[in-house]
């Protein structure tokens, strides 16, 4: 199930080149084209699934080899003891820039705190 405008459904027909670090039936894991980090890895589902608020309850698995994935990249690019950080950003003030859910998996340098503290 893939959205024919969606740039990250193109990436997992090939239809767009992406820098493959992960495949399997169920995910695909690539390089950030504008990396953040040394260590910048978009983890996502093939299945279309458009934010973290259309995850359906049978969608439970993917999520979990999502998490599993992330851990395995995490070791094989040697950030797993330094530590990493994984983000989903869902929603425009969320950050959500692509409507197809994933996972940054971030590392290589000291991240620093998630966000910046301002009076609410």
């Amino acid at each position: 199930m893939h959205s024919p405008d969606c740039i990250f459904c193109k990436i997992i027909a090939g239809t767009i080149p992406g820098q493959k670090v992960f495949e399997s039936d169920r995910v695909l894991a690539f390089r950030d084209i504008a990396p953040a980090a040394p260590v910048h890895i978009l983890i996502i589902p093939k299945k279309h699934i458009p934010s973290m608020n259309d995850l359906a309850a049978e969608d439970a698995a993917v999520i979990g080899e999502i998490m599993l994935a992330a851990q395995q990249l995490a070791r094989e690019e040697g950030i797993a003891e330094s530590g990493y950080r994984l983000i989903n950003n869902c929603g425009k003030e969320g950050g959500q820039v692509v409507y197809h859910i994933h996972f940054h998996l971030l590392g290589g340098r000291p991240l620093g705190e998630l966000l910046a503290r301002q009076a609410l």
